[in-house]
């Protein structure tokens, strides 16, 4: 089939790529020149693992091109992705979907004969409709479908995930798209993929309700992570525990400073807001929204804490920018906040992240390391924010020797506790007690395993408390 992919950000290009490498021709479309330029020189503006490379061969092997050209690539589609942002709406959070239905004019005048028009951005309920009035306001005799097909990509993990995805949810009630949609996704596995089928309303619903329910998940584990602070408990013990059940899962239970990214923030605002003009309320949403946004600078009160309650003139030194490993992203990443906060408490802030670098907006008045070890050198403190694998490989005890101080503060459970402490660290986990001879402890004693009926259960002995030396 002959494609045409509106938008060359980071849904665009993932989703142009893998269809180009199932044997489709896939036209890419931006308005920015410059972005079209750089990818022509096989110069990819996000970074994703693999992406660089299945483009290049795509584009060598003559499925894809990048164009500035919306009429051209239009006109010679089949299928039409619009795969515009939809970022929150300054002043009110609502979804803007300004370019969404700017380029659904566009897509209108540059009509020839029947098209599948395909929603791939994510948006409110009801956007179907109006992208549907659109171009038949514009375009009166004009043939075509508008379908919704929400993404589900993982940045990190998206071309994984688009060609093995969990379903792949198409929403359209009419019988000509439906086959055609089918088709086309079946094309990227011979095995067939999870195709499941919906009205146009119910999918652009679907993925607002998914990204919402992942990001109560992990709000959950982070409050239940400060319960386990308060009371003796141990977070991991407890994700392990409730991850067993298969009604739960044992995804999305890693406890640590907040979701952040282009999703989950922006995707649980644009519902509430949804929920709003249906002249209701989404409480557990709502109160999602609410605690995830306090709990970002509460974690840079926890390393004031760390450090005795003063850091002023000290430097403390922030290991990760990125709201996840193995992305660039940092949009609404916790370690903005954190940053922030931390700086408002007096420290002068040095950063260290394996792919952000120098000048950034959001980091402001903080020195970038070259690398995580001259990050750390003389230091008070140390947190780790983001789990990248470069940071769990780090030598503790070198960390340890170039700093000045010996707090170890770590956001993201990545490392031993019993490890940490040898190397001479006051380690400070997420939603675990402190061990007064320094060690990772059971709230009732030492976790161990043990065969049990051929598996290998957890459970704890007790633990009697020894006089101080």
């Amino acid at each position: 089939m002959k494609l045409a992919m509106i938008g060359c950000g980071y849904v665009g290009l993932v989703t142009g790529a893998c269809f180009a490498d199932a044997g489709h021709t896939v036209t890419c479309v931006d308005v920015d020149a410059e972005k079209i330029g750089s990818l022509n020189r096989n110069e990819i503006p996000i970074y994703e693992p693999g992406l660089d490379a299945v483009v290049e061969r795509n584009v060598v092997g003559g499925r894809m091109k990048f164009t500035t050209r919306m009429q051209e690539a239009v006109k010679s589609a089949d299928i039409v992705f619009i795969a515009v942002g939809t970022p929150s709406r300054r002043g009110d959070g609502f979804a803007d979907l300004a370019y969404v239905y700017d380029a659904a004019r566009q897509i209108a005048r540059a009509l020839t004969g029947y098209t599948i028009v395909v929603t791939k951005s994510t948006v409110p309920v009801g956007t179907g409709d109006e992208v549907e009035r659109i171009i038949r306001e514009e375009r009166p005799e004009a043939e075509f479908d508008v379908v919704s097909n929400p993404e589900f990509l993982r940045e990190g993990s998206a071309i994984v995930d688009f060609v093995n995805p969990d379903r792949v949810v198409i929403g359209t009630s009419s019988g000509r798209p439906q086959k055609a949609m089918g088709e086309l996704y079946q094309s990227l596995s011979a095995n067939g993929l999870p195709i499941f089928f919906t009205d146009r309303r119910s999918s652009e619903l679907i993925k607002y309700a998914a990204n919402s329910f992942l990001a109560m998940k992990v709000t959950f584990i982070n409050e239940i992570a400060d319960l386990c602070e308060k009371v003796g408990a141990n977070i991991q013990d407890i994700a392990n525990g409730i991850g067993m059940d298969k009604r739960i899962g044992s995804q999305f239970l890693g406890a640590g400073p907040g979701y952040g990214g282009s999703c989950f923030p922006k995707d649980t605002l644009a519902l509430v807001k949804t929920a709003h003009d249906a002249e209701m309320s989404l409480r557990l949403v709502e109160a999602t929204v609410t605690v995830n946004g306090l709990r970002k600078r509460a974690m840079g009160r926890k390393v004031v804490a760390a450090c005795d309650g003063d850091v002023r003139h000290r430097k403390i030194t922030v290991l990760g920018l990125t709201f996840k490993p193995d992305t660039d992203d940092t949009r609404d990443s916790p370690s903005i906040d954190i940053v922030r906060s931390l700086q408002d408490a007096g420290a002068q802030v040095t950063v260290y992240d394996p792919l952000v670098r120098g000048a950034h907006e959001a980091f402001e008045n903080v020195v970038h390391a070259a690398d995580p070890y001259e990050a750390c050198a003389g230091a008070r403190a140390v947190v780790v924010v983001t789990e990248w694998k470069q940071f769990k490989d780090l030598d503790l005890q070198r960390v340890k020797d170039v700093m000045f101080g010996n707090v170890l503060v770590d956001l993201r459970n990545i490392f031993d506790a019993t490890e940490a402490q040898r190397a001479g660290f006051r380690y400070v986990p997420i939603g675990k007690p402190a061990d007064p001879r320094g060690a990772d402890m059971h709230p009732y004693g030492w976790v161990t395993s043990e065969p049990h009926k051929g598996k290998q259960t957890a459970y704890a002995k007790p633990f009697v408390p020894q006089p101080a030396e």
